[in-house]
């Protein structure tokens, strides 16, 4: 197990919650997912197209910036790359979007090649609001908050813009095995 628990980290069995505000819910009617390339090309999902894509089941370990790793957690939905099959793009990073405001910036590089995913499903139920349910971005690889609640779209960029946690002194990164926690790190 020591193997699997990045530096500074503690296991856990129980799934946290930590959100900066209020908990959004969006029905699955209302909810959809944009991805816009740098030159302003749009690419727009419905909860039923989404679904109407390639599903995949995945278990990772995930990392929380506040030292819980949890093992093992069994997550269902689609492959970011599925949503990339028609977009044209030269951007290497991507400041992702929730419901509620929320931002994370990420390199391109790290959503795609099977690295990440829109999860709708958790342990085998629909995700809940408070775990960012209808929908979440998935990146185990990275610390937690990496992987937005409540997503809604990504917008492709030629330049890295930090977003909501890293503003306020959160490593724009994030490796939770180089205990990337704040921008000294």
């Amino acid at each position: 197990m020591t193997d699997r628990l990045p530096p500074g980290q503690y296991p856990t069995e129980q799934f946290p919650v930590l959100s900066a505000g209020p908990t959004p819910n969006v029905p699955t009617e209302t909810w959809a997912f944009t991805v816009t390339t740098e030159t302003g090309e749009t690419h727009s999902w419905t909860w039923d197209r989404m679904m109407a894509l390639p599903q995949q089941e995945t278990l990772h370990d995930i990392h929380c910036v506040t030292r819980w790793s949890k093992f093992d957690t069994r997550w269902r939905g689609v492959p970011l790359d599925a949503f990339f099959e028609d977009v044209e793009t030269t951007a290497d990073y991507v400041v992702v979007h929730s419901y509620g405001g929320y931002t994370t910036n990420l390199p391109l590089e790290d959503l795609l090649d099977g690295k990440a995913w829109i999860a709708h499903t958790y342990d085998g139920y629909p995700l809940s609001p408070e775990h960012g349910g209808p929908a979440r971005l998935l990146v185990p690889h990275l610390y937690f908050w990496k992987s937005a609640k409540w997503v809604r779209g990504l917008q492709l960029t030629d330049e890295d813009e930090p977003g909501f946690w890293e503003g306020v002194g959160y490593h724009n990164y994030g490796d939770p095995w180089r205990e990337q926690r704040n921008w000294g790190d």
